[in-house]
């Protein structure tokens, strides 16, 4: 029979809760056994700043929300913009009838004035979405990829070829039950917050407050990106990507194309890079190289998301954009859809 009787609704879980399963078929097993050796041999990690990323929430989707833009972006507007497009192109290309064009449309001419991180249009809602970004540390050591992270059968260092996308199908809900490892880390993470002095105070004093507005942490899916090592630690030289071999790749990008054409920003003569990505491609499966007199590591990068009574964080007030609110790219649309390139 139906699951209503007496028409008592499922409880819902406050953000903190955590549930727990037991890891469900073998290679799960084996990612759990990896996530219990990482934690015992690094013990500390290191903030590296917030990374922002769009979620939308459906009638279908319950509780969670999905993300739809991985959240990778150093800033908040360039993600408002996104979502700019994607409500352009939804009535451009969904609405049904006048009316969820216009409220779509109302949604695009107030992100081109106003710093909106949450919105509601045609029963959708949609949110910008903020994690903390963090690394694993051993001895000073930034963690390497573990074993039974993704690799590509046969390494692949063209352009044109990407592997899958980070966060895809991904969904926010604190109430999914996770192995235990994801439940100790979610425990390890719960208080992770801003509070060497070398953050401004604006920064220290949201950071401390989020762990109060929003108790709860979600884990986001690894990514892998390459860092330097310079005088004072490790330094970043890519963004976050979906595997090590993404990573390896824009690496190899770096020193195959752009520095070879910005000298100013590789830092090395231009006659020395062609050798350096040649030695990169040699060592496919590696995860530290030396390479230009300098050591590049393949670095497994840990994303955090903070949630409340009202779902996940957004951008904070200390939060820095780059830019601000811009005119839409697109053209104008009238109701009927009709585009207008004149």
């Amino acid at each position: 029979m139906g699951g209503d009787v007496g028409g008592e609704e499922e409880p819902v879980l406050p953000p903190w809760v955590t549930l727990v399963r037991r890891p469900e078929h073998p290679v799960e097993a084996a990612v759990e056994a990896d996530a219990r050796d990482a934690a015992q041999r690094y013990g500390h990690y290191v903030i590296r700043g917030p990374l922002f990323g769009l979620a939308v929430q459906t009638p279908d989707d319950g509780p969670g929300w999905r993300i739809l833009q991985s959240i990778t972006s150093g800033d908040a507007q360039s993600v408002r913009d996104s979502l700019l497009s994607v409500l352009w192109f939804r009535a451009k290309d969904e609405a049904d009838d006048v009316a969820q064009r216009r409220e779509l449309l109302a949604a695009v001419g107030r992100l081109e004035t106003e710093k909106v991180d949450a919105l509601t249009a045609v029963g959708v809602r949609y949110r910008v979405v903020r994690a903390d970004e963090f690394v694993r540390l051993d001895a000073g050591r930034p963690e390497a990829p573990r074993p039974t992270d993704p690799e590509p059968a046969e390494a692949d260092w063209g352009t044109q070829r990407h592997g899958p996308p980070l966060d895809e199908g991904f969904v926010i809900d604190p109430a999914l039950p996770v192995t235990p490892m994801e439940a100790a880390e979610r425990f390890a993470m719960g208080d992770l917050h801003y509070a060497a002095q070398r953050y401004p105070p604006d920064v220290r004093a949201d950071s401390a407050e989020a762990l109060h507005t929003h108790p709860g942490v979600v884990l986001l899916p690894p990514a892998f990106g390459i860092l330097q090592r310079t005088e004072d630690g490790w330094a970043p030289v890519t963004g976050p990507q979906s595997t090590p071999q993404e990573a390896r790749k824009q690496l190899h990008f770096l020193l195959d194309w752009l520095w070879p054409r910005m000298p100013a920003l590789g830092g090395a003569h231009p006659d020395d890079y062609a050798p350096a990505a040649a030695a990169l491609r040699k060592e496919p499966r590696s995860h530290s190289y030396e390479l230009l007199g300098r050591q590049f590591l393949v670095t497994r990068i840990g994303r955090v998301v903070r949630i409340g009574d009202a779902g996940p964080e957004g951008p904070r007030p200390s939060d820095i954009d780059a830019t601000d609110p811009m005119e839409s790219p697109h053209p104008p649309m009238s109701d009927d859809g009709t585009v207008h390139y004149d």
